[in-house]
């Protein structure tokens, strides 16, 4: 991988865009670190999905820079970047169905509720009614 930098390299030998290119990305993954370990937890799923949206237009911007690739390292790089965020897609959608999973009720927990809420029903209208305090306050 870093052979295919230096060959992209200007002619002169100069790595400055390869050293800033390096900086960028070691400062994005500090700072998606930072941020992503301050998410609570019961905000993950939507932001999984956010997620999701943003590796789709990823996968678009790969295919359509791959579609212009002249080259053996432009095309394996192409190829790199849209099988990366093809699994990316896929998992992000794997991992909010599983999350989302988690909140629907199981048939048999479904009809259990159902049963309690119907006896929670029938005790409330065999109960009397009580009386309501006026209002107006206290003496």
């Amino acid at each position: 991988m870093i052979h295919l930098l230096l060959e992209s390299a200007p002619v002169g030998g100069s790595t400055t865009g390869i050293v800033e290119y390096l900086t960028i990305f070691v400062l994005a993954a500090f700072v998606g670190i930072e941020v992503v370990s301050k998410v609570p937890s019961i905000l993950h799923t939507p932001l999984m999905s956010g997620s999701n949206a943003i590796h789709g237009i990823v996968l678009v911007g790969a295919l359509t820079i791959m579609g212009e690739a002249h080259g053996t390292a432009q095309v394996v790089l192409g190829f790199l970047a849209i099988f990366l965020a093809t699994l990316n897609v896929v998992g992000g959608f794997v991992v909010t169905d599983r999350m989302l999973e988690m909140f629907k009720a199981k048939p048999g927990e479904r009809a259990a509720s159902r049963a309690s809420g119907a006896q929670v029903a029938k005790a409330d209208d065999a109960a009397p009614p009580t009386p309501s305090e006026p209002s107006g306050g206290a003496a």
